[in-house]
């Protein structure tokens, strides 16, 4: 018999703390998660720490159980468990068993009595055993050879352990639950007796039930609040506190027909396993599990689709269809006659899969490493071009290689097809030998952003995983992590290459297989084809392009928000009476809280008053002078950090220009974002804030035009609500808040103030994001009533706004998705959550997606439209920033009116509505003068 202690896990404590403890965790279809993820998590820990123990995971059964005879009214105060819970169950039973884990449910009596019989029978033969739970009723069961553990907070209880927790032994725990009771289990007690006297009671007479009832006398001179009546009342209720006792006993003579040596964890079944964690969406372990067994394909498709049971899951691995399991046949080409072989096959093939590997993920400053293709899958090729590792075989000539590509790239008639394509054709048009890649008719990126955006990352590694159930070769795996990973260069040619071949190879079945599924349904397909792939060139373009900033202006602007900081601290330190470091949440919530005295509005998760900036942003609101210079002081470390003292690193020394990428796959609704910088972010309502954009500047003899949609989303409102008074009020070309503030207030709309104006624009834009009449109270200064009073009288002045939110609401709970005009569609899988917060969040998502997503298809369209203008007309002007609804061009000083005239036509053009698209144009020598 091994040494090895017997593990015990009370699997049905853990799931209910761990439902409760962990924050909501769903998959892209809606169906919670957190509770399984977290108990398979504590699971594969304590695996890991105890790798040669038998192990068991044991469960409550269905029904009930001896206790319910002894007492109808056991448990009777424990709710039901939550929906969102109880279809976790079974998803995690499953995942237990296939991971090879014993698993136990015995009928008629608790998991607690299970593990306390098999605790009991194992110590007894000398053997350690431990059980891991949160549940203080198992403390009945330590003793020297049994011990209990906590995963989830790492708690560790011996004999002196347990004594020093409860302030009892082991041997009095019972006695001790008996007197006071247990809430949670409706276990009675004696009524009257908690914690403190129960303790005091066992202490006092030194010993357990019987040797209480035997000494009730001695009872009144015991130190216990109340001592002098507990004799009567425990004498009144002996009857309850002999039956709580028994209650509250674990039984351990549990009929059981194994023992520990039968609990040896089996192997896992792998096949099994990676069925549940596509269903639910864990895709690391999937991709572990993959490494494990690559035979362990899925079948073709979505490959969440929930798994029935283990036959179920062996049968759709065994149909997998050929491009999710195609035979790999990858080369590396190092030969001119295997390469000119290779340029026959790319010249006659319908599509080709194309990419490159490059030195750097900058695509401005990145150099060409070697080239992968495919145009069957399974079959690849990598030409090395430029590795440099000491010993690296002979490459071909990088430029030759390119030159002999180039005509076949540059051919807008030769389709192309990629994996975000746009870092590809920006790498190559900065290549020594400059490509400008044209016919990218296709992306996997952009086909699984189009398809369903929320679903997954749309990164190749995790497209490879859902869609084609393959565990790809990391970059990480062949570059190493951190400081010490090599760049693309530097690694051998026999891991380069199968990695290289692998991104062309998947790529073409990713496409197959997402190309698929958008075709049936066209609207989607219209989106990645007329919208989504022709922004690709333009967006390469704009990234390439670049914006001039001015490095000395920036610096002189760090200097002076550098000072405005050191004053901003020197007044916090005032206020405070003390100096303290203002980034310690811990230092500021001493000063906060306990010197001043500022109301506690939240807490931390470890129960510490909150110091974070919505808090700190109420507390302002409320006028306590410290929060509003610490919100001041964080605005201005943030712009200083982020963009005055970075934006000069920056620069690119090639162009001398900041070149941001632009991201199309990542924001849920449509929308671009951009990083490294993040344009997007800089705050233009403060003056600091729109200096920096006035270091954004028009190089000598150009000026920057900035066209802005004006109301681009109240304008899509109107056209979606089809409601006659906003209509009336965008065909007009009056202002839509001052009409909206007369409606609401009641006054004609010359006598508007402009506090009433003001108000009425947040009640525009807010109800476009779904606020509440409690948040637009807090926003314009009023109380929820008077809040709740505009907002129905704004729907009585425009129903049409109301029903197409009803109607919207519908939609969504009937079809689980909705739609932008242009067919973008946005899925909400959390509409029929059980849990009303997150309904209602989709709710509101719901409401606000057709909107913000329409303007961005509309300025997607547009910016493909100027461009296209642009490139035609050969004219001194390009596009070098988007930022929300506006574009900014760099345009020459005579051609600026032209320009203007002609922008304005095209972004006007760019939908058609029920009311105008109106766009205003500014222009100026740097960003914030245009703007």
């Amino acid at each position: 018999m091994s040494n090895a202690p017997l593990i015990l896990v009370d699997g049905s404590s853990y799931l209910y703390r761990a439902f409760h403890a962990l924050p909501p965790l769903t998959t892209s279809k809606g169906l919670p998660t957190g509770a399984v993820k977290g108990v398979l998590n504590m699971l594969r820990s304590l695996r890991k720490q105890y790798p040669d123990s038998p192990f068991a995971v044991v469960f409550d059964a269905k029904g009930g159980t001896f206790r319910d005879e002894l007492f109808a009214e056991y448990k009777a105060n424990r709710p039901s468990m939550p929906d969102e819970l109880r279809v976790q169950v079974e998803p995690l039973h499953a995942c237990v068993k296939a991971l090879g884990l014993p698993l136990l449910c015995v009928e008629g009596v608790e998991a607690d009595d299970v593990i306390g019989t098999l605790a009991r029978q194992t110590a007894a033969q000398g053997r350690d055993v431990v059980i891991s739970t949160g549940d203080k009723d198992m403390a009945q069961l330590v003793c020297p050879h049994v011990t209990l553990v906590n995963t989830m907070t790492g708690s560790v209880y011996d004999i002196e352990g347990v004594r020093g927790k409860f302030g009892v032994g082991p041997e009095l725990i019972i006695d001790y639950l008996a007197l006071m009771g247990d809430k949670v289990d409706n276990i009675p007690g004696v009524p009257g007796v908690g914690e403190k006297t129960a303790l005091g009671l066992l202490v006092g007479v030194g010993g357990g039930l019987d040797v209480l009832y035997a000494n009730l006398d001695k009872v009144p001179e015991l130190p216990i609040r109340g001592a002098k009546t507990l004799p009567a009342k425990l004498a009144e209720h002996r009857e309850m506190a002999y039956l709580s006792y028994q209650l509250a006993t674990i039984k351990l003579d549990v009929p059981l027909d194994l023992d520990a040596e039968d609990l040896y964890p089996g192997t896992p079944d792998n096949a099994v396993l990676a069925e549940w964690y596509r269903e639910l969406e864990f895709k690391n372990w999937l991709d572990d599990v993959l490494r494990q067994a690559p035979a362990s394909a899925p079948a073709a498709g979505d490959l969440f689709a929930a798994p029935t049971s283990a036959p179920a899951a062996a049968e759709s691995a065994a149909e997998a269809a050929p491009a999710a399991a195609a035979e790999q046949r990858y080369e590396t080409i190092l030969e001119q006659a295997r390469f000119d072989a290779w340029l026959d096959k790319l010249r006659g093939a319908e599509l080709i899969a194309f990419d490159t590997e490059t030195t750097s993920l900058d695509p401005q400053q990145a150099q060409v490493v070697g080239v992968s293709f495919a145009v069957e899958p399974g079959e690849a090729a990598y030409v090395p071009l430029a590795h440099s590792y000491m010993g690296v075989p002979a490459q071909l000539d990088r430029d030759a290689v390119l030159a002999a590509l180039k005509p076949l790239l540059e051919d807008p008639a030769k389709a192309k097809l990629g994996q975000h394509a746009k870092y590809d054709m920006n790498v190559l048009a900065n290549a020594s030998t400059p490509i400008a890649m044209q016919g990218v008719a296709f992306d996997s990126m952009l086909e699984s952003y189009v398809l369903d955006s929320t679903a997954t990352r749309h990164d190749m590694d995790s497209l490879a995983l859902k869609y084609l159930g393959h565990s790809t070769i990391h970059f990480e795996d062949i570059a190493g992590k951190g400081a010490k990973q090599l760049t693309f260069d530097q690694i051998a040619l026999e891991q380069a290459g199968p990695y290289a071949a692998e991104d062309a190879d998947i790529t073409l079945r990713l496409h197959q297989m997402l190309w698929s599924k958008l075709q049936a349904i066209p609207s989607l397909a219209k989106v990645l084809t007329e919208i989504e792939m022709p922004l690709v060139p333009v967006l390469a373009r704009i990234e390439r392009n670049g914006a001039l900033v001015d490095a000395k202006l920036l610096g002189q602007q760090s200097v002076e928000l550098g000072d405005k900081l050191v004053e901003l601290e020197r007044q916090a330190f005032a206020i405070a009476g003390e100096e303290f470091n203002l980034g310690s949440p811990k230092q500021l919530g001493v000063i906060l809280y306990e010197k001043l005295g500022l109301p506690i509005l939240s807490k931390t998760a470890t129960g510490q008053p909150s110091t974070a900036e919505a808090v700190l942003a109420e507390l302002a609101e409320q006028d306590f002078e410290l929060p509003k210079v610490l919100m001041q002081y964080r605005s201005l470390s943030k712009l200083k950090s982020t963009y005055t003292d970075k934006l000069p690193e920056q620069i690119n020394p090639r162009t001398g220009r900041i070149h941001t990428s632009y991201h199309q796959a990542i924001a849920a609704t449509g929308r671009l974002s951009s990083t490294d910088p993040n344009l997007q972010n800089i705050p233009i309502r403060t003056a600091e804030g729109r200096r920096v954009r006035q270091a954004f500047v028009a190089p000598p003899g150009y000026k920057l035009l900035s066209a802005d949609y004006s109301q681009i989303e109240l304008r899509i409102m109107a056209h979606l609500a089809k409601d006659e008074g906003l209509l009336d009020a965008f065909r007009h070309d009056r202002d839509v808040h001052r009409a909206t503030a007369a409606e609401v207030f009641g006054v004609a709309l010359e006598d508007v103030s402009g506090d009433q104006r003001r108000s009425a624009k947040a009640i525009n834009f807010g109800l476009i994001y779904g606020m509440s009449a409690f948040g637009l109270a807090k926003q314009i200064g009023v109380d929820r009533k008077q809040s709740q009073a505009y907002i129905d009288r704004y729907f009585a002045r425009y129903p049409g706004v109301l029903a197409y939110m009803e109607r919207t609401r519908a939609q969504a709970a009937e079809q689980g998705f909705v739609e932008t005009l242009f067919g973008r569609r946005l899925y909400l899988p959390e509409i029929h959550s059980k849990n009303q917060a997150m309904r209602k969040g989709a709710e509101r998502t719901a409401i606000n997606a057709p909107m913000q997503g329409t303007a961005a298809d509309i300025m997607k369209r547009a910016m493909v439209a100027v461009d296209g203008w642009l490139q035609s007309s050969q004219l001194d002007a390009r596009v070098i920033l988007q930022v929300h609804d506006e574009l900014v061009v760099e345009v020459r000083e005579e051609l600026v009116e032209q320009v203007s005239e002609r922008l304005r036509a095209l972004m006007s053009g760019a939908a058609e509505l029920d009311v105008p698209l109106l766009v205003e144009v500014g222009v100026g020598n740097n960003w914030d003068e245009a703007h």
